[in-house]
């Protein structure tokens, strides 16, 4: 189950279409995922670089979480799901080694 919030903002939909889009390539590298938390969110900021993702990734016995800032909520969604991607590998290989 995917939450998409927008703090202080609307999100349009081509914006949550983006975001979906890639959290569904994010959840089939992982059957463990029970739920995704997706906040999104303007920073007062002297600079462009003021949208903010921040994604939780509730799996069966841990969560993971990345946060990131860029220029554009693309951009910030594409780093953050990456993070979450290395995260992601990192965890199976410790379930694994186990």
């Amino acid at each position: 189950m995917v939450n998409i919030q927008s703090i202080g903002f609307v999100a349009d939909s081509k914006l949550e279409a983006f975001i979906q889009s890639k959290l569904d390539k994010l959840m089939k590298l992982d059957d463990d995922i029970v739920g995704v938390e997706v906040f999104l969110r303007l920073e007062k900021s002297i600079t462009t670089e003021n949208k903010v993702v921040e994604i939780i990734l509730d799996l069966k016995g841990a969560d993971l979480f990345a946060k990131k800032q860029s220029q554009s909520f693309e951009e910030s969604t594409d780093m953050v799901i990456e993070a979450l991607r290395r995260q992601l590998v990192k965890h199976k290989e410790k379930l694994r080694a186990k």
